[in-house]
């Protein structure tokens, strides 16, 4: 008798499809349609070589139709009659091509498969280093062909330009770039393994440590302020009053700010974290965002930018404030202010709340939660409160503190409340 071939169905198919059960449906001569527990419909060609069964996948139902998985499965049938054992050719031709694969091409595959994963910002950061530092170097070499020996003179050529923390930085998007490219077999090693930045080019310094304005400082810089001009004024207090990052602020829109229920919201985009959250508003805080609603000249960001060049440079569209200004202003202010206030940063002024809410007697945990930092350990995993009653009345001490600071006026330990988190 005959083998009876071409058993299955378009019709047939669309039914074990819409059933959603594990189905082994045979069209015949070896060809078999399969549709796993997890909805992946795919197509099978069955035959023997050397005597022991063997399996070749055809590809995917719906991409590789029946009419040209039986095709497909015709091709394959006549190069086993020839001798060969296609499954295993298949494979080495895969892993030849992986072998061939660049360098460039290993790190773009690494960041369209890893970065959906990665906070926004990590995924920022490490697409500049790929793309500015590592790959201009390393680009065009085959991705096997990379020994230690290359990586350790390519980290030692950062040294002469790059600060120890951006060497860190870029030895880790190589070496994630490399494991990624272990479990693709694209590479065989991971020259990074076993070799470290310190090895290499000795300790580096250590990260500059965030910096806390001391009472005396603010009670300067606070009124000073103005000189900087309005928006950037506004900028500093709204960062000190939320203890949010410049990033967050920076890009954050009007239609985030309730003015009526004294909220903004700070969506997962603009999160370091990934995960949105709600800041609690002080009057304090709604009378910057008030101040800064004219100044934003109609623009849907809370601070646009105001050099024409940025908004040329992205097709005229809308593009919030650079964030390297503020830091610029800041620099200014405090040469100005002379040795009197010590230079910081954007990111200071979150040290600087931090800090002076414990000594406010706000609780640790309401503290941690005002800059949005994770809980860690057990308590982040079964601490779900949002902590916003808590939350906001420790920013409005904050925030009294800090208007007295801005207004001259005399800040008493009695005037402080302790803060305690929710029993």
């Amino acid at each position: 008798m005959a083998k009876q071939v071409d058993k299955l169905s378009d019709p047939q198919i669309r039914r074990y499809i819409k059933a959603a059960l594990p189905v082994a449906k045979a069209d015949g001569d070896g060809l078999t349609f399969t549709l796993s527990a997890a909805g992946t419909a795919a197509w099978v060609l069955r035959y023997r070589h050397g005597g022991k069964g063997r399996e070749l996948t055809l590809g995917q139902y719906p991409d590789v139709s029946l009419k040209l998985a039986r095709q497909r499965a015709g091709e394959a049938r006549a190069e086993v009659q020839a001798g060969v054992d296609v499954a295993r050719e298949r494979q080495r031709v895969k892993a030849e091509s992986a072998a061939a694969k660049s360098f460039k091409q290993l790190a773009i595959d690494y960041m369209a498969k890893v970065f959906p994963t990665l906070a926004a910002n990590t995924v920022k950061q490490r697409r500049q280093h790929i793309d500015g530092v590592i790959c201009p170097k390393l680009g065009n070499r085959p991705a096997r062909a990379v020994t230690t020996a290359d990586v350790v003179r390519f980290i030692d050529a950062l040294s002469r330009t790059k600060t120890g923390n951006v060497i860190d930085l870029v030895f880790t998007a190589l070496s994630e770039i490399f494991k990624h490219g272990l479990a693709r077999h694209a590479v065989i090693v991971n020259p990074c393994a076993g070799v470290s930045v310190a090895a290499i080019i000795g300790k580096t310094e250590p990260r500059r440590q965030r910096l806390k304005l001391t009472e005396a400082e603010l009670r300067l810089v606070l009124p000073a302020l103005p000189s900087i001009g309005a928006d950037n004024a506004m900028a500093v207090k709204l960062l000190l009053l939320t203890c949010t990052r410049i990033g967050e602020l920076a890009k954050a829109e009007w239609a985030h700010v309730d003015f009526d229920r004294a909220e903004w919201f700070v969506p997962d985009a603009n999160s370091k974290t990934g995960k949105g959250f709600t800041v609690p508003l002080t009057p304090a805080a709604l009378a910057c965002f008030t101040a800064l609603q004219p100044l934003a000249c109609g623009s849907r960001f809370v601070l646009p930018a105001r050099q024409t060049r940025r908004t040329r440079n992205h097709g005229g569209a809308e593009v919030p404030f650079e964030q390297r200004t503020l830091n610029a202003m800041l620099h200014k202010l405090c040469d100005k202010l002379g040795n009197k206030v010590r230079r910081f940063t954007p990111h200071d002024l979150r040290s600087t709340a931090r800090s002076h809410l414990s000594a406010l007697g706000v609780n640790v945990i309401v503290a941690e939660r005002c800059l949005n930092h994770s809980l860690g350990g057990l308590v982040g995993v079964y601490d779900q409160h949002d902590y916003m009653t808590e939350r906001r009345a420790a920013l409005e001490t904050w925030a009294a503190f800090v208007l007295a600071c801005e207004a001259g006026e005399p800040w008493h330990q009695s005037n402080v409340i302790p803060i305690r988190a929710a029993a």
